[in-house]
């Protein structure tokens, strides 16, 4: 059937157009996208390594989960929607923290990503041996300390993808949760 996505401008705005998958990528029309972060009682992120598959970013350490926003959908449901199809466990709106949004664009191969991108936390502890991994996208995940993420960040993206914008708003959210301390 294909995925659909609801065709953006570049300042974010619906222009009440619906696209494929295929034809926003091949010319570059902008849509939305969503990174989470779980983050765990000890301050680590639940890190996905991406699947050998994938057209971008293969076997690379990436944010928990994280995709396109279908048509009709609003972030925080693509969330919901992609924790379940990527590590098979279940979060609810409430779990859900929003944390800012960028516009990236990028092109990897044939494909134009043209997104605005929507960032979010779920403070929740997990227990990654439990989690169902969809083998598609995930071919393993871990814990990663925040210490580690900043100096992979700060270091070019050391071993982990190099998207725009998320690392740097995880970064900036640390430093909000170091200042309530």
């Amino acid at each position: 059937m294909g995925e659909y996505f609801d065709v953006i401008n570049e300042k974010g705005e619906y222009t009440g157009k619906v696209e494929s998958r295929e034809k926003c990528h091949k010319e570059g029309l902008w849509h939305k996208a969503v990174a989470v972060f779980i983050v765990n009682s000890k301050g680590q992120v639940l890190l996905q390594k991406r699947s050998a598959k994938k057209k971008m970013w293969p076997n690379m350490w990436d944010i928990t989960a994280g995709g396109h926003v279908l048509a009709g959908e609003f972030g925080f449901e693509s969330i919901i929607r992609e924790i379940k199809e990527e590590l098979g466990t279940d979060i609810n709106k409430n779990d859900i923290t929003f944390i800012g949004s960028s516009l990236s664009s990028n092109k990897k191969g044939d494909v134009i990503n043209n997104h605005l991108n929507e960032y979010y936390i779920v403070s929740k502890d997990v227990d990654e041996t439990k989690l169902i991994l969809q083998e598609d996208e995930v071919s393993e995940v871990k814990w990663m300390d925040k210490d580690e993420i900043v100096k992979r960040v700060l270091n070019k993206y050391d071993g982990i993808t190099d998207k725009e914008g998320c690392w740097e708003y995880l970064v900036k959210y640390y430093e909000w949760l170091d200042s309530k301390k």
